[in-house]
């Protein structure tokens, strides 16, 4: 199967299916969304973890399977954007006292920021890994999206017999959850920002110099040739 003249495996299908879920999980949390009771929160949340499981489930399955294609290392990276926009930029409206607009313009700024480092890179040859902080980031990002959805519903969860009366074994602290959340996920992205920067000069640094000697060499080389004529007198 091909689309736009590209193999669509089961990776990339991942990969498309996740950029499909953005506009459904827009409409799941607008106001036009038809809700009864939490039927809201509990569906939006849970197509935000399905499609975030595909964010790392599609890489894997690529790299297994020998299925990595020019469009999978496109739409991926695009995927992931725009899936975590939409969330934030949609919780503004959704859930004001969780996440207010300079959180989200943050967020989003970062994943812009990162993009462009690794477009520079790769014009200049190198590439820039996902580091652990990164990755952190990206769990938390996704704990943090959906507890802030979650608790548009509710400040708090009992579980176990009784929990329609707040009685129950466990407490879950939803509110809790979703403030600690949202504020780590942002000094995790602050953080993670200044570690891409940081890597991202060192290399360019190292290239650049790199290049400097490369072009005096070349300059030395060119200057040591030495042109042979006929002498004055002839022969």
């Amino acid at each position: 199967m091909k689309a736009f003249g590209y193999p669509v495996n089961l990776p990339n299908s991942m990969t498309m299916s996740r950029i499909a879920c953005v506009p459904l999980l827009i409409w799941l949390l607008s106001s036009s969304f038809p809700a009864h009771g939490h039927e809201q929160e509990i569906i939006a949340s849970t197509l935000f973890i399905a499609a975030s499981i595909t964010d790392g489930l599609d890489g894997y399955l690529a790299r297994r399977r020998g299925q990595i294609t020019t469009m999978g290392m496109l739409l991926d990276p695009l995927a992931d954007k725009l899936l975590v926009t939409a969330g934030y930029v949609c919780l503004i409206s959704f859930n004001p006292r969780i996440v207010p607009p300079w959180i989200a313009v943050l967020v989003i700024g970062r994943e812009f920021l990162v993009s462009g480092l690794r477009s520079i890179a790769a014009n200049e040859g190198f590439t820039i890994d996902a580091s652990e902080i990164g990755k952190l980031k990206t769990v938390i990002q996704i704990v943090s999206v959906v507890a802030a959805i979650l608790d548009h519903g509710w400040n708090a969860w009992w579980i176990g017999p009784g929990w329609q009366h707040d009685t129950g074994w466990f407490f879950v602290p939803v509110h809790v959850i979703a403030v600690t959340a949202i504020y780590w996920m942002t000094a995790v992205s602050i953080i993670s920002a200044i570690d891409y920067f940081v890597g991202f000069w060192g290399k360019i640094d190292h290239a650049s110099a790199k290049n400097r000697r490369k072009r005096a060499s070349v300059l030395s080389r060119k200057k040591s040739v030495v042109t042979v004529g006929p002498t004055a007198g002839g022969v």
